[in-house]
């Protein structure tokens, strides 16, 4: 099982974050938080990366639902979504599938919910 999703398009970094947070609210996630690796890694080890966000989606109402279900869950919460120069003028967007992070949490309901969760960000990434 592969442990993430993901679409590379054609188009300039900064109009593929646009176009990801845009795909991703139209499913029903908020970006809550946001890290811009190749900054950190610049600012902290002097070295210098591709453009590398990493975008922290949550998807308030399913969230919920899952922290009923298993309350140490938000451990492995938000849904990180990266968002990568590919090269080439292509950028490359990937979400992690959250049924492969549920497989360490043995609980049958919470794992229906994260394929709920999973098929969202896949029809986040088919807006792409």
């Amino acid at each position: 099982m592969t442990y993430y999703f993901s679409k590379t398009i054609e188009g300039p970094f900064d109009q593929a974050v646009a176009r990801t947070r845009e795909a991703l609210s139209k499913e029903g996630f908020g970006v809550i938080s946001e890290i811009d690796v190749s900054k950190t890694l610049k600012n902290k080890i002097g070295v210098d990366f591709r453009p590398y966000l990493i975008l922290g989606a949550c998807n308030p109402a399913l969230a919920h639902e899952a922290l009923k279900l298993e309350d140490k869950v938000g451990t492995m919460l938000p849904c990180n979504v990266v968002v990568q120069d590919a090269g080439g003028g292509r950028t490359e967007v990937a979400a992690i599938d959250p049924a492969a992070s549920m497989q360490a949490i043995d609980n049958s309901a919470l794992k229906e919910k994260a394929a709920e969760v999973g098929a969202k960000l896949r029809a986040a990434l088919a807006l792409l």
